[in-house]
């Protein structure tokens, strides 16, 4: 006779371990503890704003287990975090910084992506993060893309389900939980789902050969939790309005349970992005999503949609929109990952935080991003630079307008700039925004004679006009001028006269200081494109 995990609990105690919860600061509050008490919530999602320091960072993630223990939780929290690595690394630089998913994808070594994925577990171990929402499965094959770009490994499904795989894999090395997104595929979109609801206007035969690649290989790798994107697909939803494909049963049941076979976790997206919270209503759309299939509902800001979102559920229950069968099979399936993979007697302790930043970790760090850094073209051989003492560098730096949502908002430019310093002393930097560019215009015209060279670091430039506009009127000087891209790829599009094009695909110091190297010809350059820059670089060709 099989046994149920569920059994002895109450359908309360069930629907509360469908639920993952966010919080406002760095310690437990009143809100998340009833959460956990009273609601039963069993699982808790990190933010950059819970994080501060590595014995902050455990201590917190010590007291929520304490807390669930103390009210009877059978198993640990699940206690979730964004940590994609590159632009996406909600720990900022409290550990190792590796590089994130288009950078491995410029690297393609899908072994050195399985080693990056068991540092950053051990690490998350370390500090009492168990479940990674990572890898993102999406293939990023629109230049547009306002919130996928280098979160995707890049284009071409094949590379981006083989490091998928290896991700995967080296995360269930450390034991920790994986979660592939965002299915069925979040690259292809022009808008960014934490604003609105974007369409996926394709035939379930163009996922198929495209979008759902690397979900196939995640799945086959062993992905334990796998994320819906909110996202709406006309061909595949019935036409009842435009709603998110997380509260469909034909994305959810039909094409991820059935079709493609998958029997591990399903989770939401959070419930509060506008595709959800401007359309149904994140307590509406919690039970709707429960409907369609998901088994997990992550609602990571706000106590009371997250209160209200749980109560919506039980209201649910008793009128019978949600059966006490369904909520059995979801919580089965968290309570069997949870017994599977977590611990009362595993949780860490202070002598572990010593992995952190540990010698083999910084040197697997520096040894992925030496192969890293790309060199799209150029065409006026300006590279490796050959500056004599006395000539002068100039080097601007273009601050975006705006980052994505996802994205972590530091920005390391001035590393870079110190990173010159080391190899040429004279060097004079701007940094300019969309506020101060005429003046900032107005004083290099003033000066320009005096630079024998110029370097534009650009952000985002093809998404953000003011950068494309800046980088022509530098080109009209006439000087030596060599572009720096440190975050899309695709800026060359908004400047596509520049002769001299290089791409870190982020701007985080360990990523810049390989680009010092490979401009003053320390390091070749071993990157590639994973992604075609259209009318100017083509991945196929």
């Amino acid at each position: 006779m099989q046994q149920y995990l569920t059994e002895g609990l109450t359908l309360e105690e069930q629907i509360g371990q469908l639920f993952v919860a966010g919080l406002p600061g760095l310690t437990v509050t009143p809100e998340i503890k009833e959460l956990i008490q009273r609601y039963h919530v069993g699982g808790i999602v990190l933010f950059k704003r819970n994080l501060q320091d590595i014995q902050q960072i455990q201590e917190l993630t010590q007291s929520l287990q304490q807390i669930a223990r103390e009210a009877g939780h059978r198993y640990p929290l699940l206690i979730s975090i964004d940590q994609e690595n590159g632009m996406v690394r909600r720990f900022g630089d409290s550990t190792t910084i590796f590089p994130g998913n288009m950078t491995l994808g410029a690297i393609d070594a899908p072994d050195l992506t399985r080693e990056i994925a068991q540092a950053t577990g051990r690490e998350m171990k370390a500090l009492g993060i168990n479940m990674n929402l990572a890898p993102v499965a999406d293939v990023n094959n629109n230049p547009a893309n306002p919130v996928i770009g280098t979160r995707s490994f890049g284009e071409d499904p094949q590379r981006v389900a083989r490091h998928v795989a290896a991700m995967v894999e080296g995360y269930r090395d450390t034991g920790v939980i994986t979660s592939l997104k965002h299915f069925p595929g979040h690259g292809d979109t022009a808008i960014d789902s934490h604003l609105a609801l974007p369409s996926l206007p394709y035939t379930l035969e163009r996922l198929e050969n495209l979008e759902l690649i690397p979900f196939q290989a995640g799945i086959k790798a062993g992905a334990d939790s796998i994320m819906i994107g909110h996202l709406y697909l006309p061909a595949l939803m019935p036409a009842n309005g435009m709603l998110p494909a997380t509260v469909s049963p034909a994305i959810v049941r039909e094409l991820l349970r059935h079709k493609l076979g998958y029997q591990g976790l399903i989770i939401t997206d959070c419930m509060e992005m506008n595709a959800v919270a401007e359309t149904i209503g994140v307590e509406r759309g919690a039970v709707m999503a429960l409907q369609a299939g998901n088994d997990l509902i992550l609602i990571s800001h706000q106590y009371t949609r997250q209160k209200g979102g749980i109560e919506a559920t039980m209201q649910a229950l008793e009128t019978g929109e949600i059966t006490p069968q369904a909520i059995q099979e979801s919580c089965e399936r968290v309570l069997r990952l949870k017994a599977r993979m977590l611990s009362w007697d595993t949780l860490p302790t202070k002598d572990q935080l010593t992995i952190i930043g540990q010698p083999d970790h910084l040197a697997l760090r520096d040894r992925a991003y030496a192969l890293s850094t790309t060199i799209v073209r150029d065409t006026p051989q300006l590279l490796p630079l050959a500056l004599a003492p006395e000539q002068h560098l100039l080097v601007t730096i273009l601050q975006p307008s705006s980052y994505t949502f996802a994205a972590d908002k530091t920005q390391a430019t001035e590393s870079f700039v110190s990173e010159l310093r080391q190899r040429h002393a004279n060097i004079e930097s701007v940094v300019v925004t969309a506020e101060n560019a005429t003046e900032s215009m107005r004083g290099i015209d003033q000066r320009v004679s005096d630079f024998a060279m110029i370097i534009v670091v650009t952000v985002n430039a093809n998404l953000d006009h003011y950068q494309g506009e800046f980088v022509r009127h530098v080109l009209q000087y006439g000087k030596p001028t060599i572009g720096l891209a440190v975050y899309n790829p695709y800026d060359l599009l908004a400047m596509p006269q520049l002769g001299t094009y290089l791409v870190t695909y982020e701007c985080t110091p360990p990523a810049l200081r390989a680009a010092a190297s490979v401009l003053f010809g320390e390091v070749a350059a071993q990157g590639k494109l994973p992604v075609s820059i259209p009318g100017i670089y083509s991945l196929s060709s």
